[in-house]
């Protein structure tokens, strides 16, 4: 476990589980979110982007967390490990908008400077439709692009502890 993705829907704990593990196995952690956004909530063209992530996973080591499916093309050949969160919508969407309540007005480590947490319904919208937008896609990705890589499709807090405690 070199390479190692952790994706899923926001809320689930991919960030949390990405620091757990960065700090298990001695790992830098990438955060994209930290790459696509700039201060204000303001978006990163794709042509912006997409070299960002190109030059994280060239190097030999390395977590990245986050989706950003544009770049999967990137990133899954690369990784020898994917890990995806897929908690259930209600868990994931509990916890970012408590997260907004307990962090309004703050920027998290995993986001770029300037991005202070906000209530933000299309955000809470892009939880509530993430499964059916996202998992057959994450799917067909995962066997196109990531057949050489260990998966795990972690469902529930306790299989996210039963993983970490097994690495």
């Amino acid at each position: 476990m070199k390479r190692i993705l952790v994706i899923g829907c926001s809320g689930g704990g991919k960030s949390t589980l990405a620091r757990a593990l960065g700090a298990k196995l001695a790992l830098p952690v990438v955060h994209l979110d930290v790459l696509f956004w700039k201060p204000g909530w303001v978006e990163s063209s794709y042509d912006e982007f997409r070299p960002k992530v190109a030059a994280a996973v060239a190097e030999d080591r390395w977590i990245i967390d986050g989706n950003f499916s544009r770049t999967f093309d990137l990133r899954l050949p690369r990784a020898d490990t994917v890990v995806w969160v897929d908690q259930p919508r209600r868990v994931c969407l509990w916890r970012a908008f408590r997260r907004t309540l307990t962090l309004f007005g703050e920027t998290r480590a995993d986001l770029a400077p300037g991005c202070p947490e906000k209530i933000d319904p299309a955000f809470y919208r892009f939880i509530w439709n993430f499964k059916r937008t996202h998992d057959a896609m994450i799917e067909e990705a995962l066997a196109r692009d990531a057949v050489h890589a260990r998966v795990f499709r972690l469902r529930s807090d306790a299989e996210i502890a039963v993983f970490l405690a097994s690495v």
